[in-house]
């Protein structure tokens, strides 16, 4: 009996070690799994729930807190000099501009503000934020893929941007190659890799340094042949005061637009917390890209609204998409009434 019980705390030891190797070992063999994607490469959903005035408001509460003043003048008709110094200053603070402050303050002296001051204020920055069509476009020739061309500087969130559009055209059935144009960052391409694989988009890119234009162009390529609906391409942005990014630019768009692809958007993504800033990217790229409409990003955060308000006044260009969170949905078509009532209130 002694013998047996001896046996068996022999086998169990035995067992034991076994198992602690075992366990060990699988400690000590690598696991390859992927790095998780950041928060914003959400599943996207059926439905894109709307973003309300009140959620917009909130969202935008840094802006909306220098416009708290203007909402604290209760005079109607003409102002005096220290109510118009007032909203001189908020407009100012806003990033809305001085070309665009001056001219609201004109009115302001001319006509007074009959039905109060936010509504003065309010209609001027409607007038100037309703210009050109919001829509994107992707209406094109018989025969032809529609081109969505985005450029901006690095760091302004552009690839970004271009993942959620994809996102949102793949959810409303469209379907979609992405151009991993930006062939001078990796990590840009890799970005673009996880968006098209999240959104089930399809993409096209090439070795890094290779030339963007015959990435775009191989990319329009496969659209026509497999009779996808819309290709949207990254582009390089090192720097907007390179004048070889310009060029290249200006190449690119040339490439886009050459048949079977029509370029029929070029979005220029601007980061809204660099404020006048912005302005100065924007008179760069206008010119080199054939820029048709903008993209403000990080609306959310430190930024001053009114530089929506300054770009669209300054350039004659349409607001087309702001972004006011992280999330898929948090990239937003603008709406001019939406945005200027959670800056003032409605």
């Amino acid at each position: 009996m002694i013998t047996t019980a001896v046996l068996v705390v022999l086998g169990l030891a035995v067992l034991g070690g076994a198992w602690a190797l075992a366990r060990r070992r699988r400690r000590l063999v690598p696991t390859l799994t992927r790095a998780p994607l950041p928060e914003v490469l959400v599943t996207a959903t059926d439905t894109a729930p709307s973003l309300t005035n009140e959620a917009l408001a909130e969202r935008l509460s840094s802006s909306r807190g220098i416009f708290d003043r203007i909402r604290s003048v209760a005079s109607r008709g003409a102002l005096t000099s220290e109510e118009l110094e007032l909203v001189e200053e908020v407009l100012l603070r806003s990033d809305v501009g001085v070309t665009l402050t001056n001219r609201v303050l004109g009115d302001l002296r001319e006509h007074g503000a009959p039905d109060g001051v936010v509504s003065a204020v309010r209609q001027r920055l409607l007038a100037t934020l309703t210009v050109g069509e919001s829509e994107l476009h992707r209406d094109v020739e018989v025969g032809r893929v529609p081109v969505w061309l985005f450029v901006g500087v690095n760091g302004v969130g552009k690839t970004t941007t271009i993942g959620k559009v994809a996102a949102r055209e793949c959810r409303e059935g469209r379907r979609v190659v992405l151009a991993a144009g930006d062939t001078f960052r990796a990590a840009a391409a890799d970005q673009l890799t996880l968006w098209a694989e999240r959104t089930g988009a399809d993409i096209v890119r090439g070795a890094e340094g290779s030339d963007p234009g015959a990435v775009i162009h191989d990319a329009i390529g496969r659209a026509a042949a497999r009779g996808y609906d819309l290709v949207i391409a990254d582009t390089a942005g090192r720097r907007h005061t390179s004048s070889n990014l310009l060029d290249e630019l200006a190449k690119i768009r040339r490439v886009a637009d050459r048949g079977p692809g029509q370029v029929t958007e070029t979005i220029l993504v601007l980061d809204a917390t660099t404020g006048q800033n912005a302005v100065s990217q924007a008179r760069e790229f206008l010119a080199a890209a054939q820029v048709t409409g903008l993209a403000l990003t990080k609306l959310d955060g430190t930024a001053r609204g009114g530089i929506v308000i300054a770009l669209a006044d300054e350039f004659g260009l349409p607001v087309k998409l702001v972004g006011v969170g992280e999330s898929v949905d948090d990239l937003r078509p603008f709406d001019p009434h939406g945005f200027v009532d959670a800056l003032l209130g409605e």
